[in-house]
């Protein structure tokens, strides 16, 4: 149960970070808001590492050239974020960032030929998909309806 409060806790801190960050964005740019929170963070993190232990605990020259890789995409993922949390809204970039993961995710986990229920995965990121487009579809009614 622990696993699934820090999930989901982990989820409510992504919504408030991309609030923040969109914010941020507004005073300036999607870039420049990345920019920030990626300085913080590394200032952050080095801080609690260093009272915490473990920040040059393990041998990162022994791992492949792609695991790296997060680095650069959690910048395009931030600023698109940023970007997007201002003209789409909070709720909306959500659920297409969520969409897009649990895409991504069902794919990654045939391709890798973990175990599960495909189906099931499947029908989850169709029900995500459908939620979207209803709420998509009531946003474009409403401003139909104001004309």
């Amino acid at each position: 149960m622990i696993f699934v409060i820090f999930a989901v806790l982990g989820g409510v801190l992504v919504s408030v970070s991309r609030q923040i960050n969109g914010r941020l964005a507004l005073s300036s740019s999607a870039m420049e808001a990345s920019f920030w929170n990626h300085l913080v963070g590394l200032i952050f993190i080095t801080v609690i590492a260093v009272f915490a232990g473990g920040l040059f605990a393990g041998t990162p020259a022994a791992a492949p050239w792609w695991a790296y890789l997060g680095g650069p995409v959690g910048v395009v993922f931030i600023a698109a974020g940023s970007w997007l949390i201002v003209r789409i809204g909070a709720a909306q970039t959500a659920m297409l960032i969520i969409a897009g993961q649990m895409i991504s995710g069902v794919l990654l986990d045939v391709a890798m030929g973990t175990g599960g229920n495909l189906l099931a995965r499947v029908t989850g990121v169709g029900l995500i998909v459908a939620g979207m487009w209803v709420s998509a579809s009531g946003k474009t009614q409403k401003a139909n309806d104001k004309t």
